[in-house]
């Protein structure tokens, strides 16, 4: 952990291992992030529902304060896909898209997501993002593309298609309008398309989507499309980014809030998933919360400079790393150089004809899509798929923001269900190396001593778990009448509470009236202090390991039996009275 000024100042932790070299690295990995940023910035924000240059705004402030005050050294933040649908599923209906009082309202959503990843962080509970499991956010982002894609149909095809925010509905609208469609436009936006996948899969280190907007472009002057009704994006005028003040109605901010929380959750888990994925192959530890503030200071700063709600870019991330960027350095001159290039480039934006457009964020739609991910996902069981199908399913028929939640719920719902039924498994000893060793029983069907019961326990003790354990104990004990000597090897068990020590000391004295003798061994420090200090009563026997266990036990046994058994499976039967050693 970082002390000391750099913990305040990340920056100030690699600020002085620049050199030229570094430098010269770090201004390369930001040209190319500038060029690949300028039409997804575009893009994002119409998919957001704001004017084109906000975008722009989105990929400067906040990547620079992200930069500057995360952990990663080749994070890059700006506009992402899912965030910029997250915010136009809630904002749209308050007002309508693209106006003075969308953008406000917009403005102040960012403000306060970027609030809640702030304190967050400073309450260091980067752990929080590990509710958003895999499978929920592959799910979501499904989900996300299906929308995405849904709502470009109409700019694919030059129609103005109503949206109701029912999918289906909308779906059923677009196939009534069909025949109104324009050729010239779906010629555009299939090209489009077309090129930008061509070009990823000659060379994924070309900026495949700006030379499909401009194969677009071209394409739309051949065949005289604004003569034929093809709508166009217009010039962009984005300089510097403009301040921009939200709005502080508590209202209206009180209704923002459920949006809020989904955006700051969702971009937390971008975040901090696309960090870890490429410290892993930079060899780089990545601290959660330090990125919880890094993004929510760039949220923060960011809205009053007319940037919405930003989060870490996958692809911008990978091609700043695959650029051979060194620091964040990268990150910040991407930023600048975009600023430079919108302010001598800006006015080619009004030959982009927006069926282009369209195709463009058809293929990020395309791109959301992770089958491999989906396929290892339905294979997994434990409940994964079913999280994925309900986040997914969930994110098509509700709320944007509901269906994170109800995919987080789910699984968490899920764990709690598997971490209330711990279960028993059976042990036997068998010789290995002429070692002996306890194992599974099952695994090799080894024989049982006639008269104890060795049992596994897996899981925690604890109040949700205990009626479990003492129904399954109390089968067990029911399903083998013979062994009336339990021994717990308690190994597996991490955590007890009180209500699990109870129950522990309330089935040693059932089992004790009927007959049957309960041990534990092997607990480890943590539970075996707490059965002390908890002091629920006198507890079972607790014995170092299983052959303290067993030397201890064997000799209570019936020797009545044990004269007439032939198995003697422990070591210490070598000294009871009956037949010889056959079986150990």
């Amino acid at each position: 952990m970082k002390t000391g000024i750099a913990a305040f100042f990340p920056f100030m932790h690699w600020l002085p291992g620049v050199t030229a070299r570094t430098l010269r690295a770090d201004l390369l990995a930001g040209l190319t992030g500038a060029i690949i940023v300028l039409p997804q910035g575009v893009a994002f924000a119409t998919l957001a529902g704001l004017p084109p240059e906000y975008g722009i705004y989105t990929a400067v402030v906040p990547a620079i304060i992200a930069a500057l005050f995360g952990s990663s050294m080749h994070l890059v933040s700006g506009p992402t896909t899912a965030i910029s649908l997250v915010i136009f599923s809630n904002v749209s209906t308050l007002a309508p898209a693209g106006t003075p009082d969308y953008i406000c309202l917009v403005l102040s959503l960012t403000l306060m997501a970027g609030l809640i990843q702030l304190a967050l962080g400073l309450a260091r509970l980067g752990s929080v993002v590990n509710f958003v499991s895999h499978s929920v956010l592959t799910g979501f982002t499904t989900g996300a593309a299906i929308l995405i894609a849904s709502s470009q149909l109409g700019g694919f095809a030059g129609l103005s298609v109503p949206r109701s925010g029912f999918l289906p509905r909308d779906m059923a609208t677009f196939v009534s309008m069909l025949p109104q469609a324009s050729w010239h436009a779906v010629a555009i936006a299939a090209v489009t398309f077309v090129t930008a996948l061509l070009v990823r899969r000659v060379d994924k280190r070309l900026p495949a989507m700006l030379i499909a907007m401009a194969t677009g472009g071209l394409l739309c002057l051949v065949i005289d499309g604004a003569a034929n009704g093809v709508r166009m994006v217009g010039a962009l005028h984005a300089g510097l980014p403009p301040f921009s003040m939200p709005v502080f109605d508590p209202e209206r901010l009180g209704i923002l809030m459920p949006g809020a929380l989904a955006v700051a959750m969702l971009g937390l888990a971008e975040a901090v998933s696309i960090a870890r994925s490429v410290g892993a192959l930079s060899h780089q530890r990545i601290d959660n919360n330090r990125e919880f503030i890094g993004q929510g200071l760039s949220n923060m700063v960011g809205c009053f400079f007319s940037a919405y709600a930003s989060s870490g870019s996958f692809t911008r991330t990978g091609v700043n790393y695959a650029t051979g960027a060194r620091t964040p350095l990268s990150a910040i001159f991407a930023a600048v150089l975009l600023v430079g290039m919108v302010s001598v480039m800006g006015g080619l934006a009004a030959y982009l004809p927006l069926p282009a457009m369209a195709g463009v964020i058809m293929l990020v739609a395309w791109n959301l899509i992770d089958i491999e991910h989906i396929r290892r996902i339905m294979s997994a069981g434990s409940g994964e798929p079913l999280v994925f199908a309900v986040t997914l399913l969930s994110t098509l028929t509700v709320k944007l923001e509901f269906a994170l939640i109800a995919g987080v719920a789910l699984s968490l719902l899920i764990y709690l269900h598997r971490t209330m039924h711990p279960h028993f498994m059976p042990l036997a000893p068998v010789l290995i190396d002429g070692m002996r060793h306890i194992i599974r029983q099952e695994n090799r069907n080894l024989p049982e001593c006639p008269q104890l019961k060795i049992l596994r326990l897996d899981g925690s003790l604890f109040f949700g778990a205990a009626e479990h354990v003492a129904e399954e104990l109390e089968n067990i004990v029911a399903a083998n009448p013979g062994q009336n000597h339990i021994l717990i090897v308690a190994s597996g068990i991490n955590f007890i509470d009180y209500s699990g020590c109870e129950t522990i000391f309330e089935e040693r004295k059932l089992l004790q009236a009927a007959g049957v003798r309960l041990y534990m061994c092997s607990a480890n420090p943590g539970v075996r202090a707490a059965m002390e200090r908890l002091q629920c009563g006198p507890i079972i026997p607790i014995y170092e390991d299983k052959a303290e266990a067993i030397a201890t036990i064997t000799p209570q046994l019936d020797m009545n039996r044990c004269a007439v058994c032939r198995l003697r499976v422990f070591h210490e039967c070598a000294g009871l009275p009956g037949p010889e050693m056959t079986a150990e």
